[in-house]
């Protein structure tokens, strides 16, 4: 098989010589032109000058749609704004040191009531004239006092009416009775208290208080 070979195209002539060198100057200047023109067609863009001058913010009146605009629920609901307005100064009560709540105390109630020293049951009747009594006081029939025999004067006996339960405590300071079956003379008032003083007399049980 015959091998294949290349031929160079030559050109012997000084016509195709000066042709030849004539193209390669001719590309040779075409090219330079135009590299010189897409480089002077690359200005670097210029940055656009920023204005700074103020621009006025038209004031927006409520219930317009730029004051609406202007008010945005995302910094109204800040959790940072809304977390600042919501603390406040700790009161001076609750940086005070805590104390121990105090225990209570059992106190003890001091009964006023005296003691009964002694009791019995008779017959009372009540007088009411103007006199003077045995331990020299002027009677006084509105006065809680009653007559005994033997008790001595200033003690407080407690009357009671079984009847219907009333009770009043009166002090001795006169003598009497001196009627048998009864042992206390009441002052109007005091029999006013217990029973009816149409009664005239009554049973009554009575407490002798210390």
């Amino acid at each position: 098989m015959a091998g294949r070979h290349s031929r160079t195209r030559r050109f012997s002539s000084p016509a195709g010589i000066a042709a030849t060198a004539a193209l390669g100057v001719a590309l040779a200047v075409g090219g330079t032109v135009g590299a010189v023109q897409l480089t002077s067609g690359a200005e670097p863009e210029r940055p656009v000058a920023v204005d700074l001058t103020p621009t006025e913010v038209p004031t927006a009146t409520p219930g317009s749609p730029a004051a609406s605009r202007s008010s945005s629920p995302s910094a109204a609901s800040s959790p940072t704004a809304s977390a600042t307005a919501s603390r406040s100064t700790q009161a001076p009560s609750r940086s005070k040191p805590r104390t121990a709540t105090p225990k209570p105390t059992a106190t003890t109630k001091t009964s006023t009531a005296r003691p009964v020293v002694q009791t019995g049951s008779c017959g009372a009747s009540f007088y009411s004239e103007g006199q003077l009594t045995a331990n020299g006081e002027n009677f006084d029939p509105s006065a809680l006092t009653a007559a005994h025999k033997t008790l001595p004067f200033d003690t407080k006996v407690r009357v009671t009416n079984p009847a219907n339960g009333k009770s009043v405590t009166v002090r001795i300071n006169d003598r009497g009775p001196f009627i048998e079956g009864r042992c206390l003379d009441l002052s109007r008032a005091a029999f006013g208290a217990i029973a009816s003083l149409d009664a005239g007399h009554v049973e009554v049980r009575y407490e002798v208080l210390g």
